[in-house]
């Protein structure tokens, strides 16, 4: 078995090609034009940070004060590197770094890939560290893509579920290997700093496919590796 402990260094910010609309002439005026790249990038910024400037003024707050002179921009430059998921394409993310498994048909793990996601019923955090094991088929994937896998989904609003099944969904389409085994871990701001307020709280997800599925020693071995939890039931 093969296992690495990651670091996950950032991705890059989505691509500047995708075209969108904006509205030249407000709300009830119906001319639209397309806007590539860059300029429809800096038109939805402008757009999240005068919502920003708008939010401040709802709460209460005097968005021209000196503390918050600069806030909005803040929010709209946090906001967009935080979604940047959603203008990844996971292909273009490989760069080519698939190769022959060369006959290796062993587990490969990479653990404690440290993660940071929005709650999408809040928008408050959630963060913890992920753990992603396949079993190869013909090919392998370089290791540094699989954090990079992590953050495309980890930097959307999101669910911890959806983010576990995503990854391994995302490993399955790409690699065609005979089994995915992936496992969450996560802090959530919305338990720790509302409802219930339990900050010690954490949410453990799982999501497995092809052998780890089937196989409950691979499983085991998988759950012993990636965090020493112990074995789980022979029925999980």
């Amino acid at each position: 078995m093969r296992y690495e402990s990651s670091r996950p260094r950032t991705t890059s910010p989505p691509s500047a090609g995708i075209e969108e609309t904006l509205d030249l002439h407000g709300a009830g005026r119906s001319s639209v034009i397309a806007l590539p790249g860059a300029a429809a990038a800096e038109a939805r910024h402008g757009r999240i940070e005068a919502l920003s400037r708008e939010m401040l003024l709802e709460l209460g707050e005097d968005p021209d004060r000196e503390g918050l002179l600069r806030t909005p921009r803040r929010v709209a430059e946090s906001l967009e590197f935080l979604t940047s998921g959603y203008g990844q394409d996971l292909r273009a993310l490989l760069n080519g770094a698939v190769f022959d498994a060369e006959g290796y048909r062993e587990m490969v793990l990479v653990r404690d890939v440290e993660f940071y996601s929005l709650c999408e019923h809040h928008l408050l955090p959630f963060f913890g560290r992920v753990s992603v094991a396949y079993l190869p088929g013909r090919k392998v994937i370089g290791l540094s893509k699989i954090p990079r896998i992590v953050d495309v989904y980890a930097r959307r609003l999101q669910l911890q579920e959806r983010l576990t099944n995503q990854v391994a969904s995302a490993l399955e389409e790409l690699l065609a290997p005979r089994g995915v085994a992936v496992t969450a871990t996560a802090f959530h701001l919305c338990m720790a700093m509302r409802g219930v307020s339990k900050q010690q709280s954490q949410t453990a997800t799982v999501a497995f496919t092809g052998d780890f599925k089937t196989d409950p020693s691979l499983r085991r071995e998988f759950l012993a590796a990636a965090g020493g939890r112990g074995a789980p039931p022979d029925g999980l």
